[in-house]
């Protein structure tokens, strides 16, 4: 199980079992902090009770050390730092006194009972659950599906509720997986199972809806220029206990107002220059590189960048069915892999700047819903359905053909604006009965009733389980929906895999939780304010960065599916799509995967995301067969 995933872990491998419980532990060790073999694992306390396999970092150990007093310490790594707080304070008290990323299981020989624990956003993966009957029937517990395969008693059954999710989000969130009795350990809990008692046991140890409730209730009361203070001073801490590191390291800079934060906390706090990474496209829609360029040599960062071709980016496809385990359909994972992969030839770990969209209103859904919602629900519902049902009675090429004045010439960096998919997705904000109707729709692909066969979708805090929170406006409830969803189960999914499928740690300065916490603390107009997201950000960059380098429209990490699937991908997609094949195999009514697939064909509709989400699962599927 160990060897499969050991591209998570290259620089050894630990092994651990107790044959009086059965029970057995496995590491692949990534090494950035202790190099030496004192910080191999699986490692015991020094009091012999724990045994502990950790992936992560503990960027607080030290502190920790020198709460728990003159120890006889063995080496200088974090892993050692937590077996002696759980013999001084216990799993879950140590814990809450952590600051960082990590998944970990952990062996109570006394108490013959195990415990796993999932940082508290959600940067680390960690899966678990019963496979197999009778005496091979065993509790299974890994950082990467992939390593399940291994083991005698993982079925490998397909969880058609999952898919169904999966199609919808383009991700499967916690505590679901694509597998049948295999979960997902949600953020933020410890779990605990033991000989006498098989039955999972679950206990949050902190909750970011109640840190939502407690910030609002007492926000910051200080002024604008006080609270954007605060912000600089907790960031440049954050930033410098991220920057330790005995391996090299870096950070991602995509010239945006997020990664361009974090780079200047880094370079502000380094007495040599910090090595960024950038990569570009030829297509000017998708190119941030020119924008990173020059934040970095405002900086005076060692900037890296790297010119991605076409040719370059289709060849990451075959890869990712095995990069991500289990499907999974953010496009963006392309360019993140090959961003992770130039980083790792330079340096171990890299910063990020993600979360800062969800902490600080980020997203162009939180300015429109502001801005508009309030207008639009004003008017009688039946009249806005009976709008939307007209503009909807026209595609969207044709609508261009009508409203789109033609051009005498078209440029790459002037594209024709799409008026007809815009036109349809206005309808879709119109045709919305409610604020959450509109979120659910912003957030969802695939209306899944009709479309995996045998299933049934679970209910999930996007559709019918609902936060029981109270206090909230239509725009907070989107944050910290997205903050429980998209963020854990998609872009931190994406940055974790991509960059762990070529050895890198990746770290998040955003989600340090003191982050999380002072940020919902910040009333929404230091977030959202004339016309613009992440305000207090904003005047914090401007600090270390001229504003001129920094305003620009909101570009997505993206790349040009849509026109890929009609050109270089239109093969592999027909064979994935085909009747016959989706038949066979049985998981998908074939009428509608095929109509929109002749609609994106034609160029009357772009459909991108919904069928990139079923060529990844059939992709995914391929690949288990094999």
């Amino acid at each position: 199980m160990a060897n499969s995933i050991a591209h998570r872990g290259p620089d050894g491998a630990g092994y651990w079992h107790d044959s009086d419980s059965g029970i057995s532990l496995a590491h692949r060790r990534l090494a950035i902090v202790d190099l030496s073999p004192e910080g191999s694992q699986p490692m015991q306390s020094a009091c012999g009770r724990y045994v502990l396999a950790f992936n992560g970092e503990v960027y607080n150990h030290l502190d920790l050390r020198h709460l728990l007093g003159d120890l006889s310490w063995r080496g200088h790594s974090d892993t050692e730092s937590l077996l002696a707080g759980f013999s001084a304070w216990g799993i879950s008290a140590t814990l809450k006194r952590c600051i960082g990323m990590f998944a970990l299981a952990v062996w109570d020989k006394q108490e013959r009972t195990l415990s796993l624990a999932r940082d508290r956003m959600g940067e680390k993966p960690l899966y678990y659950g019963w496979q197999g009957q009778g005496e091979n029937r065993s509790f299974l517990f890994v950082s990467d599906v992939a390593a399940l395969k291994a083991h005698p008693a993982f079925a490998a059954d397909i969880n058609r509720g999952a898919l169904s999710l999966y199609l919808r989000h383009n991700a499967i969130g916690a505590p679901h997986s694509i597998y049948q009795g295999i979960h997902k350990l949600q953020p933020g809990c410890l779990l605990s199972v033991s000989l006498s008692s098989s039955e999972p046991k679950l206990v949050p140890y902190w909750s970011l809806p109640q840190v939502v409730e407690q910030g609002v209730l007492r926000p910051f009361e200080g002024t604008d220029v006080e609270a954007v203070d605060a912000l600089e001073a907790l960031l440049l801490n954050v930033v410098q206990r991220q920057m330790v590191a005995d391996v090299p390291l870096g950070a991602f800079l995509s010239g945006g107002i997020d990664s361009s934060t974090v780079v200047a906390l880094m370079q502000a706090q380094s007495s040599c220059p910090v090595k960024t990474f950038t990569i570009g496209f030829a297509e000017d829609a998708y190119n941030e590189a020119v924008h990173a360029k020059a934040v970095a040599s405002h900086l005076g960062t060692d900037h890296i960048e790297l010119h991605v071709t076409p040719q370059q980016a289709l060849e990451v496809i075959p890869k990712l069915a095995a990069l991500y385990s289990e499907p999974f359909a953010d496009s963006s994972q392309i360019p993140t892999f090959l961003v992770s992969q130039l980083a790792r030839h330079h340096v171990s770990v890299s910063l990020s700047g993600d979360a800062g969209d969800e902490l600080f209103g980020g997203y162009n859904r939180y300015l429109y819903t502001q801005r508009l919602w309030r207008w639009i629900e004003r008017v009688p519902f039946p009249l806005r359905r009976l709008a939307a049902a007209s503009i909807f009675g026209l595609s969207p090429s044709k609508w261009n053909a009508l409203l789109r004045p033609p051009l005498p010439f078209t440029h790459a960096s002037h594209p024709q604006v799409d008026v007809g998919d815009r036109l349809h997705k206005a309808a879709g904000v119109l045709a919305s009965p409610s604020a959450t109707a509109l979120y659910e729709g912003l957030v969802s692909h695939w209306q899944t009733d009709s479309l995996v066969l045998g299933a049934h979708e679970p209910s999930s805090y996007l559709s019918g389980n609902i936060l029981p929170l109270t206090g909230l406006n239509e725009v907070q409830r989107m944050m910290l929906l997205d903050s429980i969803t998209y963020l854990p189960d998609d872009i931190l999914v994406k940055v974790d895999r991509a960059a762990m499928g070529v050895s890198l740690e990746t770290r998040v300065p955003f989600l340090d939780h003191r982050v999380v916490e002072f940020a919902w603390q910040l009333p929404q107009q230091l977030k959202l304010r004339d016309g613009v997201g992440k305000w207090a950000l904003r005047q914090l960059l401007y600090r270390y960065v001229p504003q001129a380098l920094i305003e620009r429209p909101k570009m997505g990490f993206g790349v040009p599916i849509d026109s890929w699937l009609r050109g270089p991908l239109r093969e592999w997609a027909e064979d994935l799509l085909s009747e016959s094949r989706l038949r066979r195999e049985g998981y998908f009514n074939p009428a509608p995967i095929r109509h929109k697939w002749l609609e994106h064909l034609s160029g009357k509709r772009n459909w991108q995301y919904h069928l990139w989400d079923v060529l990844i699962f059939q992709s995914w599927l391929a690949e288990q067969k094999s």
